[in-house]
């Protein structure tokens, strides 16, 4: 993959942007090679969490706008369908956790690809900036319907409105972000986070997901038969009898997925 690396070690699949000398701008290519790379961890069972990252000084600059003013450039509607869509539903759709290490400027839909991970951490330099308004258009790729999820429908808002950037700090105490790490350490921080996900349940992970993403827009009634459902999946599982098992012996589980 010429503008995508990814990289498996201890069951954390770290997928990277690499276009650095663009900001990791995302074009046609590397926007198929990031749905693949999703395609591909959601059916490696050797995978059990994900980091998504970016190569350089930026997370990702969003839309390579070089790119839209080509004569052949499908329209933005046809583009956010086709390709856009496609990579925010497969990131929320993984039955396996993302942890999104934003090492710069994540800007536009890069804005949006950090939104669509479980957990951010963000290094002390990353920013958070929508961007649309700068070029005429509005927040897409599932920022419309994520951010005030994250940070609240006031601040949402305000940031898309305004288009002014939100720093790391600011994203912190806001609950955009888990924690802000020194850059030099987020690379180690987020696989270190990855690798303790990847330690856990996989099926109990994935439900747990699913219940979360299940419950943004369910009544309180009706979340608690879902969890009530799922709880009942997770519990008919091998890795429950064995996190009993381990419990009541004193001693780490052994999560096999099953």
């Amino acid at each position: 993959m010429a503008d995508l690396r990814i990289e498996n070690a201890d069951a954390v699949a770290t997928i990277t942007l690499d276009r650095p000398d663009a900001l990791n701008a995302l074009t046609v290519p590397l926007k198929e090679e990031l749905l693949a790379a999703f395609a591909g961890v959601a059916a490696d069972d050797g995978v059990r969490a994900v980091v998504l990252t970016g190569a350089g000084r930026a997370f990702c600059a969003g839309q390579d706008l070089r790119e839209r003013l080509e004569p052949d450039a499908a329209p933005l509607e046809s583009e956010i369908r086709l390709r856009y869509n496609p990579i925010v539903r497969a990131m929320r759709g993984l039955p396996k956790p993302i942890v999104g290490a934003i090492n710069g400027i994540a800007a536009g839909a890069g804005a949006s690809l950090a939104f669509a991970c479980d957990i951010r951490i963000a290094a002390e330099g990353a920013s958070f900036l929508l961007a649309f308004g700068r070029v005429g258009l509005i927040p897409d790729s599932g920022a419309t319907w994520l951010l005030p999820r994250l940070v609240g429908g006031a601040k949402a808002l305000e940031l898309a409105l305004t288009n002014e950037p939100l720093s790391a700090v600011d994203a912190e105490r806001f609950g955009l972000v888990a924690r802000v790490v020194p850059g030099e350490a987020l690379v180690a921080e987020a696989h270190a986070l990855a690798t303790r996900l990847a330690a856990g349940a996989p099926r109990a992970l994935a439900l747990t997901k699913r219940a979360f993403d299940l419950g943004r827009t369910a009544e309180f009634e009706e979340q608690l038969e879902t969890e009530a459902v799922l709880q009942g999946e997770a519990g008919s599982t091998a890795d429950h009898a064995e996190g009993i098992a381990a419990f009541l012996e004193r001693r780490p589980p052994r999560f096999t997925g099953e």
